[in-house]
């Protein structure tokens, strides 16, 4: 160490979170997990930080405040040219002023205790730490340069310098400027730290948050193979892993929903410094179709996530959700953390006003990705080949490109959305994205080759998970009603919801549960495949159809494995969403031609005239023709109760028409582990036919609950196909002999003490039909949820123009 009395080095050891006036953000969050966390299990690897003061001194001594002053003050960071030249001259300015004996000897020493634990000239990765950074209001994410792979003092001081240095680019000036900071009132760390050898295994970004709707139920993991700066730079699709918090504290030990990504490249060690300290290398295809860590390692990433969200939450006094980096080591197989600051931009959206956006209109998909942001927007495409293309992007345009930088920020912040192709929902275009609270389609395979420069494009993050591009203009609409607006009523109102990429933003606003969660949405969308052809695929006689199975199902033992864990994912991440509150899951009620679509289907179904009233429902499930697709069926709802920990979930039967259907159901649902009663499961029956309305009182003695499925008891009652042109006409819920039939139902099951709901869309569409079933007594009302505001009104109004008439009635009596 130097003979200097002021002490420029400081250990991780040293340093915690009270320390950020001295090391920055950054470097005193590396400093408590080290010193801290790091005795709780959590690997960190070691490392030290080059202080503020040394930042601050050696600016002092260089004398080029004024300089410096000329350059900034007054800054137009519009005149991205004037921008450019003067953040230039800034960074040669500090580069300069940081060549120091002194400097450098204290940094060397440093090194060379590194050395003495780690090795000789073991490799670091030096990173930026602003006295600014990781606060509520702003995170500083990826506005200063980092260096990865240094070797030697020689080479570490020149990456402390430039690191120093870049405190100046024009992506940091900009961002002090819309964040309201003083550049002269912020200073820059730098951080040194044991490189974690992910070039040879893996590493990511995990958050203890959904990212998209701010959902703060579930740990969010990413990953792809390599150093991790090709997620954060959003040159990769990376794997992505959700794991639900409460079970997890419970003691459940399962990935709720899991993605595969394309990761297409890692970023490996490279041979010389600068540069060249890292190459990019392409994935191998086999290496692209598995996930790149293990189950049991997304799980210790959850662990660990959990306990330090945790830790952070009792320093802040409140909640704080997290964002955190990791490295798994390819030479001793661990996990380690290797940077944890708070989560800025989800977290903090306001709960004050419920916002939705919606297409009005349809046209053709241009490009498909991960959606990001949940909101519309339309403009004129303008594509960015490199930096040099920026200058001529005009405010209001869709920025395309392959990927985008740090560099682009200024020009990202005039731009109405942006589409890659390539790219994650933690790469550096999605957390921009999310912060400018614009947004953003990522991994969108050939956009920059598929959409030209000046043409006008939609671009969509309101339909789940897939962001999409529609050609042209295409008319949307945007609700924002205040949370202050939804009083809940006594009669529950729940969702009808079918696509679990749906499911954190929708139990997010005010309902109590899911009355419908439409089982053959999974089994459509995300598995394709009919149940049959994975039980049975012999049977399948197509070979595109093989071909495609085999595609679907790589990676698993059987096809049983792939449709179990598929569906039950796909169901788990809709009753995790919404735990503890109950999540009635209907069986899958294909009909015979919808089942025919599915890959392989053909094999398996008949041909039928009139599959609405054909082989449908609870008249397959012990059929020798389905028995096995059903095994499969409750084989997953049965991991989703059991191995996930959603207890929450409550099975219903399907177009049930008899009593002894109705019965053959219970047993073979028992045979398969799903016993009504164990472990609190409630079956419940659709009462969709009006067998089921008669003989309501025999239905209630095997069955806990009946929702009403309005659609076919209409269609039935009434003897109308809605969907026929001719007499669609007739097919009205508010027909007197319908009224009648919801009357029935209701007092029946009341009659018979059973929960008794409604899951079709009448109540939503007329509210009167949803004040006469709300006096009737029904349980629960279930609609889409962009029904919900409405009918939670209507019922309101119902349920108080009954108190009002009772005190009336008693008034009178008295």
């Amino acid at each position: 160490m130097t003979s200097s009395k002021i002490n420029y080095i400081r250990s991780f050891l040293e340093i915690g979170l009270h320390d950020v006036g001295l090391v920055g953000g950054k470097n005193a969050s590396l400093g408590e997990l080290y010193s801290v966390l790091s005795r709780e299990g959590i690997a960190v690897p070691n490392g030290f930080a080059v202080t503020a003061d040394a930042y601050r001194d050696m600016l002092a001594r260089a004398g080029i405040a004024d300089e410096l002053h000329e350059l900034l003050d007054g800054l137009d960071k519009r005149n991205i040219k004037q921008l450019a030249a003067r953040a230039a001259r800034a960074r040669v300015l500090v580069h300069a002023a940081m060549d120091t004996t002194e400097l450098r000897e204290s940094i060397a020493a440093a090194y060379r205790r590194l050395e003495q634990e780690a090795g000789r000239g073991v490799a670091v990765a030096v990173r930026s730490s602003a006295t600014a950074e990781d606060l509520p209001t702003a995170s500083f994410a990826g506005q200063h340069e980092s260096y990865l792979n240094v070797r030697g003092a020689k080479a570490l001081f020149e990456a402390c310098r430039r690191c120093f240095a870049s405190i100046f680019t024009d992506r940091a000036i900009s961002y002090r400027i819309d964040n309201g900071f003083d550049h002269f009132k912020v200073a820059l760390s730098v951080g040194v730290m044991k490189m974690v050898r992910a070039d040879l295994a893996a590493s990511g970004v995990t958050f203890t948050l959904d990212t998209e709707s701010g959902f703060r139920d579930v740990v969010f993991v990413t990953g792809a193979y390599g150093l991790g700066e090709t997620i954060v730079q959003g040159k990769v699709d990376p794997d992505e892993f959700y794991v639900h918090k409460p079970t997890f504290t419970d003691g459940f030990r399962c990935v709720m929903r899991r993605r595969l990504g394309r990761k297409q490249i890692r970023m490996i060690y490279g041979k010389g410094g600068g540069s060249r300290a890292t190459l990019t290398r392409a994935v191998a295809r086999p290496d692209q179709t598995r996930y790149c860590v293990s189950d049991d390692e997304v799980l210790g990433l959850a662990d660990a996530a959990i306990r330090i969200e945790a830790h952070y939450s009792r320093e802040a006094g409140t909640p704080t959700p997290m964002d955190i980096e990791w490295a798994k080591d390819g030479k001793d197989g661990k996990i380690y953390i290797i940077q944890a600051r708070p989560e800025t931009v989800a977290s903090r959206r306001s709960a004050e006003v419920y916002e939705t956006y919606g297409l009005k209109g349809r046209a053709p998909v241009l490009v498909s990705g991960r959606a990001v942001g949940e909101k519309i927007a339309t403009g004129k495409v303008r594509r960015i080949a490199s930096r040099r293309d920026l200058s001529a992007f005009r405010p209001g345009e869709i920025l395309v490109a392959p990927a985008t930088s740090p560099d682009w920020e200024p020009v990202m912040k005039i731009a109405a959305g942006i589409i890659t192709d390539k790219g994650g929902r933690t790469c550096h275009a999605a957390i921009v994205a999310r912060e400018l609270g614009i947004p953003a389609v990522v991994g969108a395979t050939g956009a920059t080759t598929k959409l030209k420069t000046g043409t006008q494009v939609t671009i969509s993050c309101a339909e789940g998970d897939v962001g999409n591009v529609y050609r042209g203009k295409v008319d949307f609409e945007v609700t924002r009603i205040p949370t202050s607006a939804f009083k809940q009523p006594r009669t529950e109102i729940m969702v009808n919801l079918g696509t679990p990429e749906m499911a954190f933003r929708t139990a997010m606003q005010p309902q109590a549960g899911v009355g419908l969660a439409r089982m053959e949405f999974i089994i459509s969308e995300h598995i394709g495949v009919h149940p049959m052809a994975l039980v049975d695929p012999k049977k399948v006689a197509s070979a595109k159809a093989k071909a495609a199975i085999a595609r679907l199902t790589a990676g698993y033992k059987t096809g049983a494995d792939f449709f179990i864990r598929e569906l039950s994912e796909g169901v788990g991440t809709i009753a995790g969403a919404f735990f503890p509150k109950p999540v009635i899951v209907r069986l899958s009620d294909f009909k015979t031609n919808e089942y025919a679509s599915l890959i392989g289907g053909d094999d398996f179904e008949p041909k039928e005239e009139n599959p609405m009233l054909g082989f449908r429902g609870a008249s397959r499930y012990s059929h020798p023709a389905y028995a096995k697709g059903f095994a499969l069926e409750c084989a997953a709802l049965r991991r989703v109760r059991e191995e996930m920990g959603f207890t929450n979930l409550r099975i219903m039967v399907p177009f049930c028409r008899t009593v002894a259907e109705g019965r053959r159901v219970i047993a073979t649902m028992a045979e398969h582990g799903l016993r009504r009663g164990e472990g609190g499961l409630e079956i419940y029956v659709m009462c969709e036919i009006p067998n089921n309305v008669i003989q309501i009182d025999a239905f209630a003695e095997i069955f806990d609950g009946f929702s009403i499925g309005s659609n076919d008891l209409t269609q039935l009652t009434l003897g109308v196909d809605r969907d026929s042109d001719i007499v669609a006409f007739d097919f009205d819920e508010s027909d007197p002999g319908m009224l009648e039939m919801f009357r029935l139902a209701v007092t029946g099951a009341r009659r018979n003490h059973r929960h008794v709901g409604i899951c079709g869309e009448a109540p939503a569409n007329d509210p009167q039909i949803a004040r006469y079933l709300t006096r009737l007594g029904i349980n629960s009302i279930s609609v889409n949820p962009a029904s919900v505001f409405r009918t939670m009104t209507a019922v309101a109004e119902a349920e108080q123009m009954g108190t009002e008439t009772s005190k009336i009635i008693a008034e009178t009596a008295a």
